[in-house]
C-alpha cells in the first residue's frame, strides 16, 4: 500500500513539473496563416513577426481563417465556405487532435473564436434549411463536444470576435442566403438584410445593428475589435459595382459609421477581404484582392489614403502597425506612409492572417 501511495505521490509531482504547453513552445509566432504550397497541397503556417516559419502543419483542403487558442498552441484551422470540417491541431506537434464536422445540415463559414479563457469554441454556421444563421458552441475540456448552438441573429453569419467584455461575441450576418444544391449562388439579393449581432456567450442577442434600405447589398463580412469595443467592418456589395462605402465602424448603440473613401477614384471590385486595426488602434487597414488596394484610414485625422498592392487580402495588427499578406507570397508592414516588403514565400497566402497575443 505504501508503494502505491508513493507511486501516487511520484505521478502527481511530475504532472507539476509538466506544465501545460504554450504557444512559447512552438516559437511564440506572432501570426497564423493558411497558404497553397508550391505542388498544391495546402497548410496552416505559424509565422514569426519577420515572416519566418515557425511551423507548417498540412491542412485536408483548402483553409479560409484560423482561431488560437489564447494560451495553449492550440489552432483551428477552418476549411472555406461552404465547408464542413474545422481541424482541431496541436500546433506543438503537428498532429490533428480532433475533426470538426458540421452537423448535418449545415456548413461552416471559415471562421470561429474560443472564449477568453479557452473552455469553449465558438463556431459560424448556415443552417441551410432553414435559411437560418447558427452558431455552434464546442466543448474544449470534453475533446471538443458540441454542447449547444444559438441563432446568429441573422442570415449567413461569416466573420465573429470575442468583445473585450469577455462576455459577448460580435457577429457579422452577411445576409446572403446560400444552399448547397445552388453552390455558391446567392438566393435572396432582392431581399436580403445584413446586420451586425451583439450575443452573449449564452446565446441571447444584445444589440443588432444594419445599413437601412440605401446600402443594405453591403454584405457584412468580416470584423476587426479594438480594446475599447469599438468594431471595424468589411462588407462586399451585392449590386452592380458602385462607388458605395465597404468599410464601417460600430460603437454599440450607436448607427454604423461609413469611413470616408480616398479623394481619389478607388476600385474596390465591390470586395473588402479582411479588416484589421492596428496595434495603436488608431487606424484601419482594409484589404480587397479583387481591387488589388489597400484602405488605409487614420482615426485621428480622419483621413483615408489608398495603395495598390496585388493580389493583397490578410492584414493583422503588428507591435508596430499592421502585417499584411498576399496571394502572390508577400509579407508586408503596413504604415500610414504606406507598404514595405518584410519578407517572401513561395506560397499562396490565403484570405486572413490571424494575429496571437504570445
Amino acid at each position: 500500500m505504501e508503494t502505491t501511495r508513493r507511486s501516487f505521490l511520484a505521478g502527481l509531482l511530475a504532472a507539476s513539473a509538466c506544465p501545460t504547453p504554450s504557444w512559447a513552445d512552438v516559437g511564440s509566432p506572432a501570426f497564423l496563416s493558411a497558404a497553397r504550397q508550391r505542388d498544391g497541397a495546402f497548410a496552416l503556417f505559424g509565422l514569426a513577426a519577420d515572416g519566418a516559419h515557425l511551423f507548417e502543419i498540412p491542412l485536408p483542403a483548402r483553409g479560409h481563417a484560423a482561431a488560437a487558442h489564447p494560451y495553449q498552441p492550440i489552432a483551428v484551422a477552418f476549411a472555406r465556405r461552404p465547408g464542413t470540417f474545422a481541424v482541431v491541431i496541436d500546433c506543438s506537434t503537428g498532429h490533428e487532435i480532433k475533426r470538426l464536422l458540421a452537423p448535418a445540415g449545415r456548413h461552416f463559414y471559415g471562421h470561429g473564436v474560443f472564449s477568453g479563457d479557452g473552455a469553449l469554441l465558438f463556431t459560424t454556421e448556415n443552417d441551410f434549411e432553414q435559411a437560418e444563421g447558427r452558431i455552434g458552441v464546442w466543448d474544449v475540456a470534453r475533446g471538443y463536444q458540441r454542447v449547444a448552438e444559438f441563432s446568429s441573429g441573422g442570415v449567413g453569419p461569416h466573420d465573429i470576435k470575442l468583445m473585450p467584455d469577455g462576455q459577448s461575441l460580435v457577429i457579422a450576418n452577411g445576409g446572403i442566403e446560400t444552399h448547397p444544391d445552388s453552390g455558391r449562388t446567392k438566393l435572396n439579393i432582392p431581399t436580403m438584410q445584413p446586420n451586425l449581432s451583439y450575443v452573449s456567450l449564452e446565446g441571447m442577442v444584445l444589440d443588432q445593428v444594419g445599413h437601412g434600405a440605401a446600402r443594405r447589398l453591403a454584405s457584412i463580412r468580416h470584423l476587426a475589435v479594438r480594446g475599447d469595443g469599438q468594431v471595424a467592418i468589411g462588407c462586399q456589395w451585392q449590386g452592380s459595382l458602385a462607388d458605395e462605402p465597404l468599410v464601417y465602424t460600430h460603437n454599440r448603440g450607436a448607427d454604423l459609421t461609413a469611413v470616408p473613401l480616398p479623394q481619389q477614384s478607388v476600385d474596390f471590385g465591390g470586395y473588402i477581404g479582411s479588416i484589421a486595426y492596428a496595434a495603436d488602434g488608431q487606424m484601419i487597414a482594409a484589404t480587397s484582392p479583387r481591387g488589388n488596394v489597400v484602405l488605409l484610414h487614420d482615426l485621428r485625422t480622419a483621413v483615408s489614403s489608398v495603395v495598390s498592392q496585388a493580389d493583397v487580402s490578410g492584414v493583422a495588427a503588428a507591435q508596430d502597425g499592421l502585417v499584411l499578406t498576399t496571394g502572390e507570397g508577400l509579407l508586408l508592414k503596413g504604415t500610414g506612409a504606406g507598404l514595405s516588403t518584410v519578407a517572401a514565400a513561395d506560397v499562396q497566402w490565403d484570405n486572413h492572417l490571424v494575429a496571437l497575443n504570445t
